[in-house]
Formats: C-alpha cells, structure tokens, sequence
C-alpha cells in the first residue's frame, strides 16, 4: 500500500514525556503517517524501552532529534509550531486548517506543555473529548486529520458506503513558451528528437 500524494511535509514530537513506550508509540505512529521528521523536547526516555512498542524501528528511517530544552528546540525554515493541548483558546481539531508545514508538539502524560512552549506555538488545537487521550492516540488522531485535510482523496457518497476514485495525479507536460520557441527546441523539432 503507498501513501496518498500530500503536499507539504510534518514533524511530529513530545516534550517532558517520561515513558518510553508512549514516545515509541508515538513514532511508530509518525512513521505510518510519513513523518518527515520526529523529535523530544526535554524527555528522558529509554531507547530501548521505546523499541518495545516502536516495531518499525522509526528511528532508522525518519530523523529523530532529541532537544535537551526550549533553547535547543530548532525547526526548518518555514515549519509552523503547532501544539496539541487543551486550552480554552485552542482550536477544535475538526475545524483547524492545517499548516502546509508543521511540526505537531504533544506534552507529558500527567501535565500540559509548558508555558514556554505554548507561547512559542503559532498555533494551539485541542481534540473535542471528555478528557485527555494516551499520548500517540492524540498523536494519530491530529495526523490522520492532517492526512484527510492534506491528501488527495475522492469526494465521499452522500450514502454510506466507499467513496469515488481519488483525483488523478497531476502531471506535467510540454514547456508552453508564449512567443518563440528556443533555439535547442527548434533544433530539437527540425531533427525529430522531440517527437516519440
């Protein structure tokens, strides 16, 4: 099975999470999603501990950056800050757009991410439930949201049941030029390299 065509790309982290399964959870989760990177925020966690529950061993093939605190945190060019917490300000999963570039940062399982963090966070988006979720299920559930609003599916029937082929890929053809073709494109076209 491959994954359908998203534009944009994502990160995914915890920060001050003590254990170890959870973050292993978490990036097994981040790399069924096609995370293009993952990363801890001031938690000591076991490696080790973290493979039991990571069995796509995620750190071999997604980049993991592990900060030691707030100074160190460093994210590309570009990559939004967006916290999963519950606030009273935050943002309603269902109704948030999601950035085309975005880092997603959870916090520790007994706590809430830290002031500092917050303030850093361009955005805050909260899941609409009765009461906070195990660490990867929120993590799976913000990036499954992300993966509805970002990939390219097929519209859904108004009845129950599967939906329509999703859209075809889009394809790029020939070169339009607007007033004359280039002198290596008319060389080509006299000696019919260009045409197949």
């Amino acid at each position: 099975m491959t994954l359908p065509q998203t534009r944009g790309y994502f990160g995914i982290g915890a920060e001050g999470v003590s254990k170890s399964a959870n973050v292993g959870a978490l990036l097994r989760t981040a790399h069924a999603f096609g995370a293009s990177f993952c990363f801890t925020l001031g938690a000591g966690f076991d490696a080790r501990a973290a493979r039991a529950a990571d069995t796509s061993d995620t750190a071999s093939h997604v980049p993991l950056w592990r900060f030691a605190d707030m100074a160190a945190l460093r994210l590309p060019e570009g990559c939004v800050l967006v916290g999963i917490e519950i606030t009273e300000d935050a943002a309603p999963l269902p109704s948030f757009r999601h950035p085309l570039n975005a880092a997603y940062v959870l916090g520790p399982e007994r706590s809430s991410l830290s002031p500092e963090l917050l303030a850093r966070c361009k955005h805050v988006v909260k899941i609409p439930t009765r009461f906070s979720l195990n660490l990867s299920v929120a993590g799976a559930l913000v990036l499954y949201d992300r993966l509805l609003q970002h990939g390219r599916f097929g519209e859904r029937p108004v009845m129950a049941g599967g939906g329509a082929a999703p859209p075809p890929r889009s394809g790029h053809g020939d070169p339009v030029f607007r007033r004359t073709l280039p002198a290596w494109k008319q060389r080509d076209d006299a000696s019919g390299e260009g045409e197949s």
